[in-house]
């Protein structure tokens, strides 16, 4: 035992022993800093990887709340060298032929599609009372004249008479009286009798102008009843030498509008046909309820071949350069806001922009934008009303727009 001990101790007094413990420090304090190193590592990762995390949770979200959004470009049409307008077609002349005298109808001499002269008889009117009444009316007037007569004789002997003071001034001036009144009276029952024989003469009806038959509401022994307020006309003439053409033209292409105009006329039931219509007139005011210009055309028609009433498509031949460059677009593209129609668009950043924009045309299922947009715009197919300035959206890929506006 005290041999070891005395050994432990010469080995503790030995040189080598403080050597030892530094190397055991240093070794100690490179262990501590690699530990730091690893624990700031460590910390740094955390700190890099919870950002990144929490980035990408934020970018999620945002992209989450975004609008996708389909768009398309206008179509431009081309500088407007012909406009193509719908338009109805009226007979230069039209009349509904109504009785002015009561009756029954006696007969009636021509029906639907027949051509006429004017003056052509077309029905006859039985009217039993005014015959009676004309000759009443005829008696009431030989009575007059035989009175007007006989006091015209009078007043001229009595005008002899107080000449050679035989009678007063006061008989003389009422016998003339009476035959002034007499001969009043002979008038008034003369104009009855030729107010009779007029109301007379419309039992006979009559075409009022050279044309064709295009209504007949009407037939034997039928009630006739004078006045236009009083049932349907008993015919209806029209005149379809030369017919008139009314269009309602966009207030964009008012300016043009001008008179000797050319247009070209197509009808459903004359396919692969033209004819040419004249501009002959306008209204010279805009329809405050649908911004338009009516303008009336005309068409020369002497070989019949076109019919009142028609629908045809009128394609105007506008001076070079008029009007401006319009756009073609899915109807479902529009926004109605108080302050009027608006379009979205979206920018370079994927921000909407709300346009205000003016129609041309309605197609039905597209519409015409004469101004408010750009050829390179990308407007927004079906908009949310939510819609507004500077929302940040999401751009679809591009669709056909056609297949869009079908949706």
């Amino acid at each position: 035992m005290d041999q070891l001990v005395r050994s432990n101790r010469s080995e503790a007094g030995s040189p080598l022993a403080p050597s030892a413990t530094k190397s055991g420090a240093r070794q100690l304090g490179r262990t501590g800093a690699a530990l730091g190193v690893a624990a700031l590592v460590v910390l740094i990762w955390s700190g890099l990887t919870a950002h990144h995390a929490s980035a990408k949770l934020k970018e999620s979200t945002q992209a989450a709340v975004l609008i996708t959004v389909a768009t398309t470009q206008p179509a431009a049409q081309s500088q407007l060298g012909e406009l193509i307008l719908p338009g109805n077609v009226q007979a230069n002349y039209e009349a509904p032929i109504y009785a002015r005298t009561s009756g029954y109808l006696k007969r009636w001499l021509v029906d639907i599609g027949t051509p006429v002269k004017a003056g052509r008889l077309l029905a006859e009117i039985e009217s039993p009372e005014v015959d009676q009444q004309l000759r009443q009316a005829q008696a009431d007037l030989a009575t007059a004249e035989a009175n007007q007569k006989i006091a015209g004789l009078t007043a001229e002997r009595w005008r002899n008479l107080r000449a050679s003071d035989s009678v007063s001034k006061q008989e003389a001036d009422e016998k003339i009286s009476l035959a002034v009144s007499g001969d009043a009276q002979m008038q008034a029952a003369r104009a009855n009798v030729q107010r009779l024989r007029e109301l007379s003469g419309f039992e006979k009806v009559v075409a009022p102008f050279d044309g064709v038959v295009t209504a007949r509401n009407t037939d034997i022994g039928r009630l006739i009843a004078a006045g236009e307020n009083t049932g349907p006309a008993l015919f209806r003439v029209a005149d379809m030498h030369r017919l008139r053409l009314y269009v309602s033209v966009p207030q964009t292409y008012a300016a043009v509008m001008k008179p000797g105009l050319n247009a070209d006329l197509r009808f459903p039931d004359r396919p692969g046909k033209t004819y040419v219509a004249i501009l002959d007139s306008t209204s010279s005011a805009i329809d405050a309820s649908t911004r338009t210009l009516l303008a009336q055309l005309v068409i020369d028609n002497k070989s019949g071949e076109l019919l009142p009433g028609a629908y045809a498509e009128v394609h105007f031949k506008l001076p070079p350069g008029a009007g401006a460059v319009s756009y073609k677009l899915p109807a479902n593209v529009l926004l109605f806001r108080s302050d009027g129609l608006h379009v979205g668009t979206v920018d370079a950043n994927n921000h909407v922009v709300l346009k205000p924009v003016e129609i041309g045309r309605d197609y039905g299922s597209e519409v015409e934008i004469v101004r408010g947009l750009g050829a390179n715009d990308k407007v927004i197919l079906s908009p949310p009303d939510s819609l507004t300035d500077g929302l940040s959206v999401r751009v679809a890929p591009p669709a056909n727009p056609k297949q869009v506006a079908k949706l």
